[in-house]
């Protein structure tokens, strides 16, 4: 069985600046528009910023592996070429890191890259890799 694309649809305070930041920083292929929602090609899944001017990120952080991790997030599981890609194309478009890239959970099951950082809206994003994608649900 393939994996399907998901669809995930989330608030942005200014639809030029989810523009700019989803499409130019990030690369992601803009689909259909209006003036109220983009949809973005988010590594082969569908999301789609709506227009809320009032929306401001209210979360929380709950501690993994010595680091804050906010909540809510979202993101992609990539693999570790495309992931240090990102990590670099991020950094060169001066996008600040809510958590450095870096190996969580080292030695361990599990072990994974990951990276934590905010669109202009405040939403939270995290991308990970795995060495081996076996271990994406390890336990």
């Amino acid at each position: 069985m393939s994996l399907r694309p998901f669809h995930l649809a989330f608030p942005v305070h200014d639809l030029a600046e989810a523009r700019h930041f989803y499409g130019f920083t990030m690369g992601c292929a803009e689909g259909r528009s209006s003036d109220q929602w983009i949809d973005f090609n988010f590594f082969g899944h569908q999301i789609v910023a709506h227009l809320d001017p009032s929306a401001r990120s209210v979360s929380s952080h709950n501690p993994v592996d010595g680091h804050d991790v906010p909540v809510p997030h979202f993101g992609v599981v990539l693999d570790m070429d495309q992931w240090a890609a990102l990590a670099e194309r991020v950094k060169a478009a001066g996008v600040r890191f809510g958590i450095e890239p870096h190996i969580r959970f080292k030695g361990q099951v599990g072990e994974q890259a990951t990276m934590f950082f905010y669109d202009p809206s405040g939403n939270a994003l995290e991308f990970k890799a795995f060495a081996d994608d076996a271990n994406v649900f390890a336990r």
